[in-house]
């Protein structure tokens, strides 16, 4: 009986735990080797190299926050208010290496030194923003209306994990609340 591999996938959930924890330069293959807790030739039955595991990372990213999570959106159902409700509780929810907003905001910051990951990080948003207009302008007929609703929940989506005031009375929950309802009136 052979040994078991580890998955693809695993290789590219560690990849992505590394960006987080220390940006591009953390991914390195022996580290991830030693998480996953596998010998590193593993990973050269997957991967020519680290820059082959870099775009693989950001290819799966780039897919399971845009298309995979419109998919999911879409799957349900139902008018565009409802659309929106299910996207708003799905990225709220959203967690781990992949869908992760700490995913995003270390891509982010790897962008700022890298031409070709902020092409993709601007396609990223570019998809993001279509998709949000498709469903806001289905009832809202003003168009400055319809981009203020979709910058307005691209930037609380990812400012939110770094905003640290105090919301006064309210909690974060109950503002998060506020703004999901003010976006759909």
């Amino acid at each position: 009986m052979g040994a078991t591999r580890t998955p693809r996938g695993k290789w590219i959930e560690e990849g992505l735990r590394a960006l987080v924890a220390g940006g591009p330069e953390a991914v390195r293959i022996e580290v991830l080797a030693q998480a996953l807790g596998v010998s590193k030739g593993g990973f050269y039955g997957y991967f020519r190299n680290r820059d082959a595991l870099l775009t693989e990372m950001l290819d799966t990213w780039e897919y399971e926050v845009t298309e995979s999570v419109i998919e999911q959106v879409e799957s349900g159902g139902g008018d565009a208010r409802g659309r929106l409700e299910r996207l708003f509780t799905l990225v709220a929810a959203a967690e781990g290496p992949v869908r992760g907003t700490t995913a995003d905001l270390a891509i982010r910051e790897w962008a700022r030194r890298d031409a070709a990951v902020a092409e993709r990080l601007r396609r990223v948003d570019n998809r993001r923003m279509d998709y949000l207009r498709s469903l806001f302008s289905s009832f809202c007929p003003d168009e400055d209306e319809v981009e203020v609703r979709c910058l307005i929940a691209v930037s609380v989506r990812i400012g939110n994990h770094l905003h640290a005031a105090d919301n006064g009375k309210h909690s974060r929950a109950e503002v998060m609340a506020l703004i999901r309802q003010r976006l759909l009136e």
